[in-house]
């Protein structure tokens, strides 16, 4: 498969049926075996994943993990009917997805109350985990799935964070950006500087886009 395209306009995607993806409260409870809930960033480490062995021999203790993390600002912006990305810690700039049929999204004003975003991707990252800790102390959702390259739509869950703390997640966790349940909303992103990372297109895959509730009830 291609590598994706992250910035296009949102016309450019078909209109496809929607996949109802459930929504939960992140608890300590509930985000286990995904990550955990960070009440403060400051001093925690992100996980760095040890280089692979290309055969039977080991990689050397202490070799391997030493690439360590970058961060930057994650800013997430509704524009209209469409939601964009800009990750500054890697240089990445994304359309997120969009809380309409794609074929009519606007970007100039919302056509419809905001109540879910229609996620056309997924990715995880081999290299390490990632933190996203909110900057703006507002509530936000992150769609997650477990391990492993065969990523079915009714793995995905998302989960509704209440934005007293942040979110961190485990290397090869899918993910897609951070979703804000208001216009805009900042994020503290900590993530391995290797920026390893595997994607799926829901939509060329499975023929559905992950609608991700922004509200509802939990």
């Amino acid at each position: 498969m291609t590598a994706p395209t992250y910035m296009f306009d949102a016309s450019e995607k078909p209109s496809l049926p929607f996949h109802d993806v459930p929504l939960i409260a992140a608890t300590d409870e509930s985000v286990k075996g995904y990550g955990c809930l960070v009440d403060d960033p400051d001093g925690f480490d992100i996980e760095i994943t040890r280089w692979p062995a290309q055969g039977w021999r080991a990689i050397d203790e202490g070799t391997g993990d030493e690439g360590g993390s970058v961060e930057g600002t994650f800013r997430c912006d509704w524009k209209g009917d469409v939601l964009y990305g800009e990750n500054e810690a890697v240089n990445g700039n994304y359309v997120l997805g969009w809380s309409v049929d794609p074929q009519t999204a606007s970007t100039t004003a919302p056509t419809e109350p905001r109540d879910k975003v229609l996620l056309w991707h997924m990715n995880y990252h081999p290299d390490g985990g990632q933190l996203f800790f909110p900057l703006d102390r507002k509530p936000f959702v992150v769609p997650l799935a477990l391990p492993g390259d065969d990523l079915t739509p009714d793995k995905v869950v998302a989960f509704w964070c209440d934005g007293s703390k942040g979110l961190y997640i485990h290397a090869n966790i899918w993910h897609e950006g951070i979703f804000p349940v208001h216009d805009q909303q900042r994020f503290l992103d900590r993530q391995g500087a290797v920026h390893a990372r595997v994607s799926a297109d829901i939509g060329q895959e499975f023929g559905v886009y992950l609608s991700v509730p922004l509200k509802g009830t939990l």
